[in-house]
């Protein structure tokens, strides 16, 4: 297992970036965003599986009733499979592109001064925390997450964007994370406002 020193948690397990085509991404630079370099660590290789399965659930919801519809049509007309195959093909791509392009973007680290997240995959977003705006953290796990040994730990901060997630950590390394995000901000001065 690879270990990486961040702030002070002892990241163990994680994967940080890639090499990159660009002299921007090579020197730590997101692309199309000057002076703003991309967060250390990935999340957890498992979270393209979860992020798969939550896809296929969604599309699964529309695409039931669709068939279910195009079923009981006494004359099934060409039109109505036409927009079925049509909504069958984006399900397949969304299902299989999205993921791994959410995986390949979404990024995060912690330090002694900030937190710092990466995430999305068309609208694409970077966000910044000094831990001095920091106001609680905490652990999400959804049924979908439980079973593929995930967590997701929100930090709430006093910007109005709203709080940061990290979606899609292992459990135990959320885990960590939490407790030093909460060491780090109950041993700042002032109230996070």
């Amino acid at each position: 297992m690879r270990g990486r020193r961040c702030g002070k948690l002892d990241v163990v397990g994680t994967e940080t970036a890639e090499p990159a085509d660009t002299a921007e991404t090579m020197a730590g630079i997101s692309p199309g965003i000057a002076g703003l370099r991309q967060p250390a660590h990935r999340v957890s290789r498992r979270a393209i599986a979860w992020w798969t399965v939550r896809a296929l659930v969604g599309w699964l919801v529309l695409l039931l009733p669709a068939v279910g519809a195009v079923l009981v049509l006494p004359e099934r007309p060409a039109g109505a499979l036409a927009a079925l195959g049509v909504l069958v093909l984006l399900a397949a791509a969304h299902t299989a592109v999205m993921p791994r392009w959410r995986y390949h973007v979404h990024r995060w680290e912690a330090t002694d001064d900030a937190v710092y997240t990466q995430a999305g995959w068309l609208n694409q977003e970077w966000r910044v925390a000094p831990m001095s705006r920091i106001q609680t953290v905490d652990t999400e796990r959804g049924p979908l997450q439980q079973a593929f040994g995930l967590a997701t730990v929100t930090v709430t901060t006093a910007s109005a964007a709203g709080p940061l997630r990290i979606e899609g950590l292992d459990v135990r390394l959320a885990g960590q994370l939490v407790e030093q995000l909460t060491a780090t901000t109950q041993a700042m001065p002032g109230d996070a406002t």
